[in-house]
């Protein structure tokens, strides 16, 4: 999108309105009892309030050809093409954490079970995850993440809409999960949020890019090992801290996009 298109955005009227629209959800959540087998909270049907949010506010500020402008960035994959190589993070980083948070648990002792790969179930959690993916990025990275970026570090924005994320996210998790499974999915959103915007700089600001790997996130959670049973967002999130100090290093914290080792953009 355009500097100036940017610039006219507010980030924070977005934010205050993703909560209030998500407050019926919470209500429902509240109502109903999480789903099995995944343990899924009623409050998740939040997901379309940042595309419900982006589109008013776009509609306000462009009218219908902000709307068009916004929407065919979901599939704006011919970005990709000049950064191919970036496909393999989008893809597979998720999956290796998790593995690498698995081997770790098996290290420590922890008692884990032989774990169930539900493979039958993965298309179908694709095809879910992507749409609801669709549905949260078109707010916080297609209507969020440039004009943050206007104002702040990459990494600073990064910061800034992965707190906002974890917080819209709270009530919703613990309708499913006790406190101390909240904070260290609030420590882990953050830092996957740090990665989406490094992954976004690096592809030429591609939204697509960005629901694929958002996409990854929760089917890699749900998937391994056992629904997620045996998912721990401390440790999850603690690699992930890592991969964002090892990201900010090596790319620089203003942009996340410039290299150290590289004459030119990666």
């Amino acid at each position: 999108m355009s500097t100036g298109a940017a610039r006219k955005r507010s980030p924070l009227t977005f934010f205050v309105l993703v909560f209030v629209l998500a407050l019926p959800f919470w209500v429902l959540g509240a109502l109903v009892k999480p789903l099995p087998p995944i343990n899924l909270s009623l409050s998740s049907l939040q997901i379309v309030c940042p595309v419900t949010t982006a589109l008013i506010l776009v509609y306000r500020e462009e009218r219908l050809a902000g709307i068009r402008r916004l929407l065919k960035r979901v599939f704006d994959a011919n970005k990709m093409k000049h950064h191919p190589i970036w496909y393999v993070p989008i893809l597979f980083l998720n999956p290796f954490i998790l593995l690498l948070s698995y081997w770790i648990k098996l290290l420590l002792g922890h008692p884990i079970p032989q774990p169930f790969i539900p493979w039958s179930m993965i298309p179908f959690f694709f095809v879910v995850f992507f749409f609801s993916a669709t549905c949260e990025e078109i707010g916080w990275t297609g209507y969020a993440t440039d004009p943050l970026q206007e104002r702040w570090s990459a990494l600073s924005t990064g910061l800034i809409i992965g707190s906002v994320w974890a917080l819209w996210h709270i009530v919703g998790w613990k309708q499913e999960q006790p406190w101390a499974w909240v904070a260290g999915q609030c420590f882990l959103t953050i830092g996957l949020r740090v990665l989406m915007v490094w992954l976004y700089n690096n592809t030429s600001r591609s939204m697509f890019a960005v629901i694929l790997f958002h996409t990854m996130i929760n089917v890699s959670e749900f998937s391994f090992p056992n629904y997620g049973s045996y998912f721990d967002p401390l440790l999850v999130g603690t690699i992930t801290a890592v991969l964002v100090v090892i990201v900010a290093f090596f790319w620089g914290p203003k942009t996340l996009a410039r290299f150290r080792y590289a004459s030119s953009y990666f």
